[in-house]
């Protein structure tokens, strides 16, 4: 059995399950018990006990933004006039559908972005009349993404 430091114990018979489903969350269970050689309950005992204690964050379908007409992503590092303009300045990006990450970062930006746009004149206006109008924003340093080249969990 292994620990981390948050005190979850996982085993060898977990690992196997967890990358099962990480392949495909929708594996039968039963399909992942024939495969790990332990009954479905076991899983699912497995399962609740690796739920509960927080590795688990949910599962969930990926929904490809290109069959959507989403073709342009950015990473927008956002300036803030100040650290206290923070909290305000999140609550305004949760508000813009096309802002589908945001994170607060150590370095030359207060906040960074992940933004998904149909293309570039998309972004721009994103940019120009969400973005940049959020009150405490001082100006935004944007990069647009060319090919997204490696997207993987990370390894069990």
């Amino acid at each position: 059995m292994k620990v981390n430091s948050k005190g979850v114990y996982i085993d060898g018979i977990d690992k196997k399950i967890l990358r099962a489903l990480m392949q495909d969350a929708r594996t039968p269970i039963l399909e992942i018990a024939r495969n790990v050689g332990i009954s479905g309950a076991a899983i699912h005992q497995r399962l609740k006990k690796l739920e509960k204690s927080g590795l688990l964050a949910g599962s969930k379908f990926v929904i490809n933004p290109k069959v959507l007409g989403y073709t342009t992503m950015a990473f927008v590092g956002v300036y803030l006039d100040k650290a206290v303009s923070n909290p305000d300045a999140v609550k305004q990006l949760k508000k813009v559908p096309e802002v589908i990450e945001c994170h607060y970062t150590t370095g030359e930006w207060s906040i960074f972005i992940k933004i998904l746009s149909k293309d570039n004149e998309h972004l721009m206006h994103v940019l120009n009349s969400q973005i940049q109008s959020i009150t405490g924003v001082s100006r935004t340093e944007t990069f647009i993404s060319l090919q997204q080249q490696i997207d993987r969990q990370i390894k069990i």
